[in-house]
């Protein structure tokens, strides 16, 4: 046997290891298992497609005037917006960041009273608790795209409205094209609603992977709604580990 044959026999062997173990195959004799990362034991197996939304048509987007603004003409476009009556009451915009080669994107709602003030989006108490859930499945804050539907604050961090949505979302649908995730995660009914145009409960929207423009999007519930009831603290660490499944399965 030659030495390809032999790199090529050793590369199609499958060994079955324990449970907190996965198989690293090398081009030799040697088999390594590497432990399993923390944040899957335990995970949930990836569920069924849901809701697909689709690609809007070309000619629909050589309309849309944000098509040809890279991320830095569109936050400037976000600072001057005064499509909705939002921009009355604002302190700073809040368009969003992260990296533009972003495996994963975070999205809320909307931004609140700590996020008007400084102009970033998840920051407070809930955008603590998601920085930590971000870093328990091994992907810190710094290297997630964090944005929400609305770019300004609602007044009294009211849900928002339809035509605040409708004004507001193209901003969203900009992002997305130049960040190209390869996961979204829709936080709360408002955000997952917007997204994949339904009016579905959260509940019904959970354990599915749903499709945005080609892209998977797993609907799981706001940090700030876990801090209301910690109950959803599972349910929420099931969704984003299947999330994180996603990510890797992309690479």
């Amino acid at each position: 046997m030659s030495q390809a044959d032999d790199i090529a026999r050793f590369l199609r062997q499958k060994v079955e290891l324990g449970e907190g173990s996965v198989v690293v195959e090398k081009a030799s004799s040697e088999v390594v298992a590497q432990p399993k990362p923390r944040w899957m034991k335990d995970a949930p197996e990836i569920p069924g497609p849901g809701i697909r939304v689709e690609a809007p048509e070309p000619d629909m987007l050589a309309a849309n005037p944000l098509q040809d603004m890279d991320l830095q003409r569109l936050t400037t476009e976000i600072a001057s917006c005064t499509k909705c009556k939002l921009c009355n009451g604002r302190t700073n915009t809040v368009p969003g960041e992260g990296p533009l080669d972003a495996k994963l994107m975070v999205v809320g709602e909307a931004p609140g009273v700590n996020e008007d003030l400084q102009g970033r989006p998840f920051v407070g108490r809930a955008g603590k608790l998601l920085d930590d859930i971000l870093a328990a499945i091994d992907l810190p804050r710094q290297s997630v795209y964090i944005c929400n539907i609305l770019k300004c604050r609602p007044d009294k961090n009211r849900n928002p409205e339809a035509a605040e949505i409708e004004a507001c979302i193209p901003h969203l649908y900009r992002q997305i094209e130049l960040v190209k995730p390869s996961v979204i995660l829709a936080v709360g009914s408002v955000a997952a609603g917007a997204l994949l145009g339904t009016r579905k409960s959260l509940g019904q929207l959970r354990n599915q992977i749903h499709e945005f423009r080609g892209t998977p999007l797993i609907v799981t519930y706001h940090p700030a709604a876990l801090l209301r009831n910690p109950n959803w603290k599972k349910p929420t660490w099931d969704d984003v580990r299947i999330a994180r499944q996603l990510v890797d399965r992309s690479s």
